[in-house]
């Protein structure tokens, strides 16, 4: 457990002289407490771990409020995986206090895809009689408030039909290009709002894929990455997640190149927080470490092992949107993916960057978007204000929860941009 493996008295005083990580803290910054500084939130874990600090209400208020963003991992002199340790007494906590109704059937859903199948199509179906729809955004408006939905808060919604209903689990290519000691077959994971929202990232890969002339497998069996629930510290059901999907990946990974997912915080969860979870079960936690070895964000995968960015540049298609592009927490800092997309974009947008890509954007995962809304909203204005500045008519990252926030971010501001996954403008430039 990550929680054991520092000596917090002897490291809490460098903690205190140091003080780097305040700074760069997406909660520090909208409440300026020291409480919920990273050295604040080490100070005190440090206290929990020596029973010095009982796990009451106040203590479960303050470790929900970290945003799980990993800017303080960045910049820490002592490589104090603050991240890691809050992941774990999130855990505890949800044993002391229980999982509120709607996150319990929401992980309940997750695991049961059948039955969020069928109630995404009844949701399609009924939509409209609770929200308002802008398709070219894709997002929605609330038509009245709930005590967790507020009317003026621009959310996903669902598409009519499902990314891994859409295709079939194989699709072969026309004219495969035979590269030699490789299958030439490509894996992808979806993630859940990719497979149920923002279906036009799925659709976009499958064009690439294709464009690429590579065989494409679309694993029906795939199941969520865990990653809300781990966020949360609903251990029982990321538990049954992560071992359902090592057990069917190892059924067919032999058979792929490569696992490409579009999505950041599955990509992150995948190839890095599996093993932190399973870090007391040796012999799933080795399992979990030969798929991750298999396992790609798409652009990465795409820039490094294709053809794709000479294609682009051959097209000589040059798109009149200027864009700019934000670098998702999970992408750039846990995984060193952010030149990538960037080099494939180049190729026919042009990009303007803004004054801070790397800032976190609010979202902080299930419980930030719930009960902590209103600092989901405070930590995504100032992204919004970043993104009016460039002029840029298209803002892009490859991570769904990104967009769920900033569009709606963008919305409390009144900026007009729309938000596009970079997979979706590649394949725009290849039409």
């Amino acid at each position: 457990m990550a929680m054991e493996k520092f000596d917090y008295t002897a490291i809490s005083d460098d903690c205190v002289k140091c003080g780097k990580c305040k700074p760069v803290c997406t909660i520090f910054n909208i409440n300026q407490d020291e409480a919920t500084s990273p050295r604040g939130f080490i100070d005190l874990l440090g206290a929990y771990k020596r029973d010095e600090l009982e796990l009451d209400k106040n203590a479960k208020d303050i470790f929900e409020s970290c945003f799980l963003c990993t800017n303080c991992v960045e910049v820490c002199p002592n490589d104090l995986p603050t991240d890691m340790i809050i992941e774990q007494v999130r855990s505890d906590i949800a044993q002391k206090y229980g999982i509120a109704w709607y996150k319990r059937l929401f992980f309940f859903l997750l695991r049961h895809r059948k039955t969020m199948d069928f109630l995404s199509k009844l949701g399609w179906m009924f939509q409209t009689c609770a929200l308002k729809i802008n398709e070219k955004k894709k997002s929605a408006l609330p038509r009245f408030s709930l005590p967790i939905v507020k009317k003026d808060r621009a959310l996903p919604y669902a598409d009519s039909k499902s990314f891994l209903n859409k295709y079939p689990e194989t699709i072969f290519a026309k004219h495969k290009k035979q590269v030699k000691e490789k299958k030439n077959k490509v894996a992808i994971f979806i993630g859940c709002m990719s497979n149920y929202t923002y279906t036009k990232t799925g659709d976009s890969l499958v064009k690439i894929l294709k464009k690429l002339e590579l065989d494409i497998f679309i694993p029906k069996k795939q199941l969520c990455c865990g990653a809300p629930a781990y966020f949360t510290g609903a251990f029982d059901t990321v538990d049954f997640l992560v071992k359902h999907n090592i057990e069917y990946f190892e059924s067919w990974i032999d058979d792929v190149d490569a696992i490409i997912i579009p999505e950041a915080t599955c990509s992150a969860m995948i190839n890095q927080d599996w093993e932190h979870y399973l870090h007391d079960q040796p012999e799933w936690k080795e399992r979990a470490a030969k798929i991750s070895k298999k396992v790609y964000m798409a652009t990465k995968w795409l820039e490094n092992n294709t053809e794709l960015k000479d294609i682009l540049v051959k097209s000589d298609k040059k798109m009149d949107e200027l864009v700019t592009y934000h670098d998702p927490c999970h992408a750039k800092k846990m995984q060193g993916v952010w030149q990538e997309p960037r080099n494939l974009l180049k190729q026919n947008y042009n990009l303007q960057e803004m004054s801070d890509s790397n800032r976190c954007c609010g979202f902080g995962g299930v419980t930030m978007q719930t009960e902590k809304y209103d600092f989901a909203k405070a930590a995504g204005l100032p992204k919004a204000a970043m993104i009016k500045d460039t002029k840029a008519q298209i803002v892009s990252a490859e991570c769904s929860a990104c967009r769920m926030q900033i569009t709606n971010s963008l919305h409390q501001a009144d900026v007009d941009v729309e938000f596009k996954n970079p997979i979706e403008l590649i394949a725009e430039a290849l039409d």
